[in-house]
């Protein structure tokens, strides 16, 4: 490419990131052009080295749209030497992903270095060696604008960043994007926490607790790749809409092997086709079940009463019962799972027996133990003793057995409790029974007392507070020999049995150790939205502090009272008429009437977590459903009637909470019926 004019430096600019598109693309050739034919041996290895190619391929696409660096850093000194030395500082260009030239030097470096760092945390007091931090402005992919802070020049004052901003409001259609360009340095922080420890993040609306969770995994598996690698990754989400809405942020950043999960898609032992009312749910999702469950589950343990005969060719071996009994009291002494007790049982009972052929002269090795241990008299007695346990058997009979339930619940649920939990009519087998996310939770604990669940390295949890101890329980299962990143709003908790503190939680996960963060600077919801929302917080969170909105742009907001749903429909094609999403939300008994309405007025428009387009940008969202959802700008639909469709009070008004707070540039309130006295 030919120099640019030194005096201008956004043709200079212009120009480096043309070399670096071009880079990029002649990494991606060399990746492409990779001739595996001589060094593989086999067809296993070559079909494993052709897919990480092809994995490799996709993370080095270059994303049109997408700015391939959004920064720069001038330092004051090489990096490492002496200051002074004076050592000539260098640049770097900091973007989603490291690309070099054909010698190996970088071009743009990867903003999860530790060199890229101080774009994030360098201000005027402690300007971390930078003499200027440079941030770009960019439509449609294009570079158009530049913006300089000289760190170490105590002349110039400090001043919000105008790129900044407009990158924090830019408007959101599609699904949810990076927020790469405009981490803040306490988003930071949390991000670039160690692999070792868990981190629990409080954040209310807008406050990017969802991106930093994200950013956190694609930093961990920069910096931890090769252990995160082999021990894999998971983001657990509240609802399919919503992995659907985050699905994009990795890949964003070139990561593609994290896998995206549900709860209910983590304990998918049976198929959930029932439903539980509150009560029911709130005392299946209490942690007292994980003691009922044990006590079940080792009651089928039986204390031997005979002995065991092996024969062994003339001679006879017998391990008498008292000796069984306390094999049998020592692996339940060690409180292992039952799965392997049961595994270890007839070894125990087979040394018992090669101990006696030492004792009378015999040499048997390790083959003897197990021929014995295989013994057709040892494997009857290890199925009287400790037989086998199906973990949905068992739960099935605890929900349909009062008896079965009352022993083992004795002293943990009393007899309401035990009551709400039985179900009315019996049923035949496993297959049959309308199973309810509750019951699948408390087989996926069953089933973890059987056999221990494969644990993960790194586990992020988002919108935490909706769970019940149970589910934390099973989540925590997935991050036993791990660490975990919980993300969650106690103001936005909307189950019967929403969290009621982090540290309880933490506990239930099994991380009472981590460490809880707040964040309470609002970069997403308008100044006008969040202080209005805020309205609510004393009634639902009295304890948490409000969100303050770092925007400088206060945002459209207006309250309209109407008389028809056409009037709702008006100020959505009011809406439409700006640049950006527009999300209808209401009620959920709202949505048949709505959707007629809508139609009526010939407007298209979306389902929750359905990726909007230019064409079509208006997406109809029951309240039930948005949560962790965010649109450009939202009509909501009768406040009084998203309040009135949940069970109590505080949990409607939590939800309101969240339908609130789900607006970046502009929220209409539409309502026929009073407002709710706490918005007053």
């Amino acid at each position: 490419m030919s120099t640019p004019p030194a005096q201008d430096p956004l043709s200079r600019e212009r120009a480096h990131l043309g070399s670096s598109r071009a880079a990029l693309r002649a990494m991606r050739e060399d990746v492409e052009n990779l001739d595996i034919t001589d060094v593989t041996a086999n067809w296993v290895n070559a079909a494993v080295l052709q897919h990480q190619i092809d994995e490799r391929i996709k993370a080095l696409a270059d994303l049109s749209h997408t700015p391939l660096f959004f920064g720069r850093l001038d330092y004051l000194h090489a990096p490492g030497a002496d200051k002074a030395e004076g050592a000539e500082g260098e640049r770097f260009y900091i973007g989603r992903r490291h690309v070099h030239d054909a010698e190996g030097d970088p071009m743009v470096i990867d903003w999860r270095a530790p060199v890229s760092q101080p774009f994030y945390r360098a201000s005027k007091k402690d300007p971390m060696d930078v003499g200027l931090r440079r941030r770009f402005g960019y439509t449609s992919g294009d570079l158009t604008a530049y913006e300089d802070e000289h760190l170490s020049d105590p002349s110039e004052a400090a001043a919000t960043s105008k790129l900044l901003q407009q990158e924090i409001e830019r408007p959101r259609v599609g699904p949810m994007r990076d927020i790469v360009a405009t981490i803040q340095p306490e988003q930071d922080e949390i991000v670039r926490a160690g692999l070792a420890g868990s981190v629990c993040v409080q954040g209310g609306p807008g406050t990017g607790k969802t991106a930093v969770g994200l950013h956190r995994v694609a930093y961990l598996l920069y910096a931890h790749r090769e252990r995160l690698a082999r021990t894999g990754t998971l983001v657990i989400g509240p609802n399919k809409s919503f992995l659907h809405y985050i699905e994009q942020v990795l890949p964003a950043l070139g990561e593609l092997e994290v896998k995206q999960a549900t709860v209910d898609d983590l304990v998918a032992h049976v198929e959930v086709r029932g439903t539980d009312d509150a009560t029911a749910a709130v005392v299946k999702g209490d942690a007292r079940m994980a003691e009922v469950l044990r006590r079940a589950v080792r009651s089928h343990v039986t204390l031997p009463t005979e002995g065991v005969v092996v024969v062994r060719g003339s001679r006879r071996w017998r391990v008498p019962a008292y000796e069984l009994e306390t094999i049998v009291g020592e692996l339940l002494d060690r409180d292992i799972r039952y799965g392997a007790a049961r595994e270890a049982l007839p070894q125990r009972i087979a040394h018992a027996v090669l101990v006696q052929m030492e004792r009378s002269g015999e040499a048997p090795d390790d083959r003897v133990q197990d021929a014995v241990a295989r013994n057709t008299a040892v494997k009857a007695a290890v199925k009287a003793i400790w037989p086998p346990v199906d973990p949905a058997k068992l739960v099935l009979r605890l929900l349909t057995d009062a008896d079965f339930l009352a022993v083992h619940a004795d002293g943990i649920l009393d007899e309401d409790e035990q009551k709400e939990i039985l179900w009315s009519k019996p049923v035949r087998s496993v297959k049959s029974a309308k199973w309810s996310p509750a019951d699948a939770v408390l087989i996926d604990e069953a089933t973890d007392l059987v056999q221990r669940t494969h644990s993960l390295g790194h586990v992020v949890l988002d919108e935490a507070q909706d769970l019940s101890p149970m589910q934390y329980r099973a989540v925590g299962r997935r991050c036993t020999t791990g660490s975990a990143t919980v993300l969650g709003d106690l103001a936005q908790g909307t189950t019967p049995w929403a969290t009621r503190s982090w540290d309880e939680a933490l506990a239930h996960l099994g991380k009472g150790e981590a460490v809880i963060e707040e964040l309470t600077a609002g970069f997403r919801v308008p100044t006008d939205v969040i202080a209005y929302a805020s309205r609510l917080l004393p009634h639902i969170a009295p304890g948490l502090t409000p969100v303050a909105s770092v925007r400088e742009n206060p945002g459209f907001f207006e309250v309209r009272p109407t008389t028809v749903d056409e009037q709702v429909v008006d100020a959505c094609e009011e809406l439409l008429r700006n640049e950006g999403s527009v999300g209808l939300i209401a009620a959920d008994a709202r949505i048949p009437a709505l959707t007629e309405a809508l139609a009526a007025a010939g407007l298209t428009y979306l389902g929750p977590g359905e990726e909007t387009t230019a064409q079509t940008r208006l997406t109809l969202v029951p309240a039930s459903l948005a949560k962790g959802l965010e649109y450009d700008y939202v009509v909501l639909d009768e406040p009084q009637a998203v309040v009135d469709g949940e069970p109590d009070e505080r949990t409607g008004l939590r939800r309101l909470y969240v339908a609130l707070t789900r607006a970046v540039s502009g929220l209409t309130v539409t309502h026929a019926a009073p407002l709710p006295q706490q918005l007053a």
